[in-house]
């Protein structure tokens, strides 16, 4: 896990350092998402749940081979329904809770997209990036069930097209490495969020 944190890093670096040929843009994105938690036991039910996401996005990339890096900053919604009463260490006083969490959203993700379409990629572009996705906590659901872990990381792959070189369309998924919440009663029962999106872009 650190050595691709590492890698990703260093290749971010390679392609953010300042080039003659790099040609740099930016844009406004949204996104939809399907949200769930995965916890280290299989002990509570929980269910998905629909959030959002919302951001600046910077795209810097490489004529002639199609590589580079796109990065942003903004907001995004995660959370999941979690039957805590369907347990009798919580029934007396928690039932199905609806964990949301917002948070300040930094995506840092190298991508390709493919260019080399004979005139083709000014209407229709393919493309795939891939990339850890920070979040820090800003506010959350009330339940005193559970502690928050105050921000968590995520890696992205995600695949869709360009349309007449200013719009992005794509889905991806997002795995996440490091834990969102756990219990309070208890020891290390913590949970992951995993999050498939569909995400749309303007570039100016």
């Amino acid at each position: 896990m650190r050595r691709i944190i590492l890698i990703l890093t260093l290749l971010t670096v390679l392609f953010v350092s300042p080039t003659a040929n790099a040609e740099y843009r930016w844009g406004v994105g949204a996104g939809v998402n399907i949200n769930s938690l995965t916890f280290k036991q299989d002990i509570t039910p929980v269910k998905k749940n629909v959030g959002g996401q919302a951001n600046i996005i910077g795209e810097l990339m490489f004529p002639g081979i199609g590589f580079g890096v796109d990065f942003g900053l903004g907001y995004n919604m995660q959370g999941a329904k979690v039957d805590l009463g369907s347990k009798e260490i919580w029934s007396e006083e928690y039932g199905n809770e609806n964990l949301i969490i917002h948070s300040l959203y930094i995506p840092i993700h190298l991508r390709f997209k493919y260019t080399r379409l004979d005139g083709l990629e000014d209407k229709i572009a393919p493309m795939a990036y891939f990339g850890p996705e920070f979040n820090i906590q800003l506010g959350h659901s009330k339940c005193d069930a559970i502690k928050f872990s105050g921000g968590d990381l995520g890696l992205t792959l995600g695949v869709g097209a360009e349309l007449f070189k200013r719009f992005q369309i794509s889905g991806a998924y997002t795995w996440g490495m490091t834990y969102v919440l756990k219990t309070k009663l208890l020891q290390n029962y913590s949970a992951k969020s995993g999050q498939w999106s569909v995400r749309a872009a303007y570039f100016f």
